[in-house]
């Protein structure tokens, strides 16, 4: 096998594991339980999903509403609920960021649920 091909296999392989890690800055252990109690949850359509973005300067963390009753949740780096920016009954969430959806910025997914 040529050493370019085994390089090739290994960087993959190394790439593949970055978003796994438990240590990643983009997975605090309070994401990770989040995401462990998501999939203890029936699957959704469309899946579950975790996002993070810059907002207000800081980094935070969106998982969108599943359903047209069911609010999405923005979080902070410390896992703390900020507001749920949309969905619910009214569709506007708690009204407690309403500029979340238009001043958003530098959108990461960080998990979405693999289950079908």
């Amino acid at each position: 096998m040529r050493p370019s091909v085994i390089a090739f296999g290994l960087l993959g392989i190394a790439l593949s594991s970055c978003g796994t890690s438990p240590t990643e800055p983009d997975r605090p252990d309070w994401l990770q339980a989040l995401i462990a109690r998501v999939e203890r949850e029936p699957v959704t359509n469309p899946p579950s999903s975790i996002l993070s973005y810059r907002y207000r300067g800081d980094r935070v963390y969106f998982r969108p509403a599943r359903c047209c009753d069911i609010p999405s949740e923005l979080y902070d780096e410390e896992g703390r609920l900020v507001c749920l920016p949309n969905g619910g009954f009214s569709g506007s969430g708690d009204g407690r960021c309403p500029d979340f959806a238009a001043t958003r910025t530098d959108e990461r997914l960080i998990w979405r649920d693999p289950r079908t």
